[in-house]
């Protein structure tokens, strides 16, 4: 779920969804479990239209968060994205911040375990991934 959509998903649990309204918004879209290609490319297309508009309804977030999950089920199912190593990981994140060694040291402990983690000759403990996780906020899993 991109920041965007948790934004919104964060207003729905405060504003008032009408049950007639986002019933036909259901009957519109008809929503359902994602089994071909064809019908991914028109919940993802749909879910598209709703994110890009500035503003929407308290009842086409909930048709959002609804789409988001069917969408999020079937990628998973069937396109899972390759498994990464740990260390993959924190070097992927860090090229995409802009970061170096000289940023991430302080968070893993000292220059030294820095270099071994950043070169694969070390593994990240659990206390390294909770202390990444909360750098990255990304979640810790990623790191173990």
């Amino acid at each position: 779920m991109n920041a965007t959509t948790e934004t919104k998903t964060a207003r729905l649990k405060t504003a008032r969804v009408k049950d007639s309204v986002y019933g036909k918004l259901l009957a519109k879209s008809l929503p359902r479990p994602i089994r071909t290609k064809a019908e991914h490319e028109r919940l993802t297309g749909m879910l598209l239209e709703l994110d890009e508009r500035d503003r929407i309804s308290p009842e086409e977030e909930a048709l959002a968060e609804v789409l988001t999950l069917l969408i999020e089920h079937y990628e998973e199912k069937y396109h899972p994205l390759p498994r990464v190593s740990p260390n993959e990981s924190l070097r992927a994140l860090m090229e995409d911040r802009g970061l170096k060694h000289k940023d991430i040291w302080p968070v893993l402990g000292n220059k030294g375990a820095a270099t071994e983690v950043l070169s694969g000759r070390r593994s990240i403990s659990k206390s390294q991934a909770k202390r990444l996780a909360e750098f990255f906020r990304v979640p810790a899993d990623l790191f173990i």
